[in-house]
């Protein structure tokens, strides 16, 4: 199948919804740290803008990105699909 063949096919499932997780960072905290959080505080992160992140849909690896910033909004630039 060619590929407008494959999209007609697909497009039945257009309207499906499908959880994208993208996963910032990680950090190892003390029970301590944790139990001292409040509103507005702030857990700093070793990743930044342009940093290289995986993107996930429904827990499987379909790309990657890099981190950007707009203005005060966190978002994914998408530099690459995997085609399997």
């Amino acid at each position: 199948m060619n590929e407008p063949a494959d999209r007609a096919a697909l497009a039945r499932f257009h309207d499906i919804p499908i959880e994208l997780s993208v996963e910032l960072d990680r950090r190892m905290m003390k029970v301590r740290e944790i139990l001292n959080l409040q509103s507005g505080s702030v857990i700093k992160m070793n990743r930044s803008a342009g940093d290289n992140m995986s993107l996930l849909f429904h827990g499987v690896l379909v790309g990657f990105g890099e981190i950007v910033v707009i203005e005060d909004t966190i978002g994914i630039r998408i530099t690459d699909i995997l085609a399997e």
